[in-house]
């Protein structure tokens, strides 16, 4: 006897998560997926829940509800899978197209970040795609990194925030040029090349331009300035900078091939 009560909870269980799923579905306006959804799992459960309801039988028909429901919770299973599969694969071309939009004057590489050690990612495009090393990697937010190794078909990035990663860059909006490199805390060292500079809070850094383009071309977003350092000689500058782009969030990135 306690095996039917078991039974009907499992049902119940498989209903609510699938009518959540399917809700949030409808929500977001995917008619079609709530359709086939439908058919595969609330039917089958309804089914289920009133073979779970109903008086003994026999032993042989209650194994078949058993099995019923087994099977049912596999395509439940299987249909949740699919959804969140999906899911994901439309937030993935949702990104690709926020990056080409971003820099719209510059071929990219699609790519995903499919390893991350320390102060670099592992990406899965390479030399078969046409990565190299000394490739600029961006997000629609600004600069990630640059290419460091590739092989045919993944390629490692270091990380702007790396110790051992500089950039030149320039104050956006003025002549302003220096460098940025990276802090164990996630944020940039900046260092102008002019003590006079009024610099403030909220001043955005991009990319100076390396020549041929390589590794970066110029104006690529690579963060914001969040503090200034009381003047300290009569030669330089120096603040902190918050970075665009989270490097430890990354998922979606483009490798800059070529800058017009």
């Amino acid at each position: 006897m306690r095996g039917r009560p078991l039974r009907r909870h499992r049902v119940l269980a498989i209903l609510l998560v699938a009518g959540a799923v399917l809700v949030t579905l409808d929500l977001r306006g995917h008619a079609s997926v709530m359709r086939a959804a439908s058919a595969a799992v609330v039917g089958p459960a309804e089914e289920l829940l009133g073979e779970a309801t109903r008086p003994f039988g026999s032993l042989a028909g209650g194994g078949d509800a058993v099995r019923r429901a087994e099977e049912a919770e596999r395509r439940a299973n299987r249909l949740a899978a699919e959804l969140w599969a999906e899911r994901a694969a439309r937030a993935r071309d949702a990104q690709r197209h926020r990056i080409e939009a971003a820099h719209p004057s510059v071929s990219l590489v699609d790519a995903r970040v499919v390893a991350v050690r320390g102060d670099s990612v592992t990406i899965d495009a390479g030399t078969r795609q046409g990565v190299a090393a000394d490739m600029a990697v961006v997000t629609a937010d600004g600069l990630a990194g640059r290419v460091v190794e590739a092989g045919p078909d993944v390629a490692t990035v270091l990380s702007i925030t790396a110790p051992s990663a500089a950039v030149g860059v320039r104050v956006a909006g003025s002549g302003v040029i220096g460098t940025v490199e990276g802090r164990r805390d996630g944020l940039l060292a900046l260092r102008l090349l002019d003590a006079d500079t009024e610099l403030r809070p909220g001043r955005r850094v991009e990319t100076l331009g390396s020549s041929g383009g390589r590794p970066y071309p110029p104006g690529v977003p690579v963060g914001t300035v969040e503090r200034v350092d009381p003047a300290r000689d009569q030669l330089t500058r120096t603040a902190l900078v918050r970075p665009a782009v989270t490097f430890s969030t990354l998922d979606v990135v483009g490798v800059i091939k070529d800058a017009d």
